[in-house]
């Protein structure tokens, strides 16, 4: 496979992940069901554009992809350290492995995401140079 499909796959797993991991803790009451909630689908959209709508293959799309997947990548080193943002009403409230699962796939996707987005960047560079000469 081609690195560009590669790496669209992996940023959109990652999308995917991300908008479960965020819907289940507006289920769960960690996260309000108010308006707020237009900012993570605000940017779930720009991490969409710069994945394979409009900015696939180009600077502007890979740096949107790493920046946001190593933002994401936060989420479950903030989740998991000491009692995180979740605390025992996880563990204690049931249903607890899908909320673990989407942390690790999230977390997974994300830093592969990160990794990709900087080869693609770097291989872009390289190309220019090539191309320089």
């Amino acid at each position: 496979m081609r690195h560009n499909v590669i790496s669209a796959i992996t940023s959109l797993l990652a999308i995917l992940f991300t908008s479960l991991h965020h819907a289940d803790d507006v289920v769960r009451g960690m996260a309000p069901g108010k308006f707020s909630n237009i900012i993570p689908i605000v940017v779930l959209a720009i991490w969409l554009y710069g994945t394979i709508l409009v900015l696939s293959e180009r600077r502007s799309g890979y740096t949107i992809v790493l920046v946001l997947s190593f933002l994401v990548l936060g989420v479950p080193v903030i989740h998991m350290t000491g009692s995180g943002f979740a605390g025992p009403r996880i563990i204690n409230g049931g249903r607890a492995f899908f909320f673990v699962w989407t942390l690790v796939m999230m977390g997974a996707t994300a830093l592969l995401s990160v990794n990709l987005s900087v080869q693609g960047l770097l291989s872009l560079r390289r190309g220019k140079a090539k191309r320089a000469e």
